[in-house]
């Protein structure tokens, strides 16, 4: 009497694959009530299935979860009937579909391109702000695939309360090839202007995730004051200081023959001015949170300024800066000549700095961020991995791919990747650190 089973093929053995049906794809996706153990549940019946997981995704909000798992079956009927029997109950959606081969392998190409991160930052509810740019994306034909929270959410709300208390800072991953990217960032551009939102768009590359240097402008930057005007109006020239600066605006003077001669205003004056105004400058909003963070991330940070050395080297005390490159200004028993000592850092200058720190930190100019306000930051924000804009002049804004003007300093770690947690973590070890 023969052992084989019945429907069995002569010389299969029991546990052998059948051949009469070919691989297919499904879609599985799953919303309603998050219940423990629903992931464990979903995944025995794949095991039993014997399928193969080929992506998946889930995310839950407010108990609420939406569960995907694409999946290459033997039987799709049988697995599909399984998921229904297990799964299926009121205000549970179960939504099983067939994915061609054809679409699958567009799929499959697509994950070798390197998706666009979309970063954006709103105050208030952020629903407008959203809402601009899902419809931009779509009529470029991008799809958001994933969005994760970067903010954290408020512990408690009222529901008078005032919307421009709170703020959301999210991050996008585009999907799809975006064919016009300057014409995308201009109109992106000009909707965050007319909205009031910040934002930034990055290719999702190991450079993206693997920063490691930042380097900041001083001036209206890291600080919130211009040094030289505050030096001028003590010194009684502020007037003559207004009058070079426009004409260095208006294109009648580089900037190493503007400074030289703003700096020529201040012969006679006594060094312990300088010192005052060293002491009493004020930190741009999130300045002391951002460089805090980015210490314990194991970052190196820089300013690179065409201001004063003087003030560079206070904050570098006050803060912990790695490196600071300014201009130095002449000092004869205790008063400044109004003579300027070494090379003056301009444009090309802080460029130029940039690379050479990045050499001597033994990293790509891919790993660094600059940080900068004016069109002399403008070619140390082009050369950077990632060159952001902050509270910036609208021709610096409109040149730079990544812009910060309606938060503060420290809206720098979002770009970066971090969340709120990450960095309240980071800041808690920090006073650890120190208590001990």
């Amino acid at each position: 009497m023969s052992n084989q089973k019945p429907n069995q093929k002569p010389n299969q053995k029991p546990n052998q694959k059948s051949d009469q049906k070919s691989d297919q794809i499904m879609l599985v996706s799953i919303s309603g009530q998050d219940k423990p153990g629903l992931m464990a549940a979903l995944m025995a019946l794949i095991v039993k299935a014997e399928s193969e997981i080929l992506d998946m995704g889930q995310a839950v909000i407010h108990a609420e979860l939406a569960l995907s798992v694409l999946l290459r079956v033997r039987d799709f009927d049988a697995l599909a009937d399984e998921i229904r029997h297990d799964f299926e109950s009121p205000g549970f959606a179960i939504r099983l579909s067939k994915v061609s081969a054809d679409s699958y392998q567009q799929w499959a190409q697509g994950l070798a391109r390197s998706p666009l991160i979309l970063t954006l930052l709103a105050q208030g509810g952020g629903a407008e702000p959203v809402h601009a740019i899902s419809a931009l994306t779509h009529r470029y034909g991008l799809n958001i695939d994933t969005v994760r929270r970067l903010t954290l959410p408020h512990a408690s709300v009222a529901l008078d309360a005032d919307p421009g208390t709170t703020r959301l800072g999210i991050e996008m991953r585009l999907g799809g090839e975006l064919q016009h990217s300057e014409t995308f960032q201009a109109e992106l551009l000009t909707v965050a202007n007319a909205i009031g939102f910040d934002f930034s768009l990055q290719r999702d590359t190991v450079f993206r995730r693997n920063r490691r240097l930042v380097a900041f402008d001083m001036d209206s930057t890291l600080i919130a004051v211009e040094v030289m005007d505050e030096l001028a109006k003590r010194y009684g020239v502020g007037a003559q200081v207004v009058e070079i600066t426009a004409a260095a605006m208006a294109g009648q003077l580089d900037f190493q023959q503007s400074f030289r001669r703003r700096a020529a205003l201040l012969r006679g004056m006594p060094e312990k001015t300088l010192h005052e105004v060293a002491t009493s400058v004020t930190l741009s909003s999130g300045a002391h949170r951002l460089i805090r963070a980015l210490k314990h991330f194991g970052y190196r940070t820089a300013v690179l300024s065409g201001g004063f050395q003087y003030v560079g080297e206070h904050l570098q005390q006050e803060l912990g800066i790695d490196y600071v490159f300014a201009n130095r200004l002449e000092v004869v028993d205790g008063v400044m000549t109004g003579e300027v000592v070494g090379e003056i850092v301009d444009a090309q200058r802080k460029a130029d700095l940039l690379l050479t720190l990045a050499q001597r930190e033994g990293i790509s100019l891919q790993q660094t961020i600059a940080v900068g306000d004016g069109a002399n930051d403008l070619p140390m924000l082009q050369r950077a991995g990632l060159g952001v804009a902050y509270h910036a002049k609208s021709i610096v804004r409109e040149s730079a791919s990544h812009s910060i003007s309606n938060f503060g300093l420290d809206a720098i770690l979002y770009l970066i990747g971090f969340n709120d947690l990450d960095v309240a973590q980071a800041l808690a070890s920090t006073q650890e650190l120190g208590a001990g």
